[in-house]
């Protein structure tokens, strides 16, 4: 049976919940982890819906592949995004993140079984 777009985005959002603070991940990462590894677009639009999602998705520890935050025009201000990071302890310098490898989690090695 094939999943529906609904099915992923839950799917989505239970590995961003796992994401622990401090840590980054990539929507290319969580797409992989979901088998569906050319789907990283798909990830950023379940990350564009997680705003209304009624138990919190840390959708800001999700960046592209680069470590940019390019989804931060989705959150209420476009610094919120940058802000929450550095709540975590990550810098951001030029809507990247420093140290990328240092924050970088894989949900493919992490939630390894």
């Amino acid at each position: 049976m094939a999943k529906t777009q609904s099915d992923f985005f839950d799917q989505v959002f239970q590995v961003v919940r796992l994401i622990p603070k401090g840590r980054v991940t990539s929507y290319g990462a969580i797409a992989n982890y979901l088998g569906a590894k050319s789907s990283s677009r798909v990830v950023g639009y379940a990350m564009n819906a997680s705003h209304s999602q009624k138990e919190f998705v840390p959708a800001h520890r999700v960046l592209n592949r680069n470590g940019q935050l390019t989804g931060k025009h989705h959150f209420s201000t476009p610094y919120l995004m940058q802000e929450l990071l550095e709540k975590e302890k990550i810098e951001v310098k030029n809507d990247t993140v420093v140290n990328l490898k240092k924050h970088y989690w894989d949900p493919a090695i992490e939630l390894a079984l």
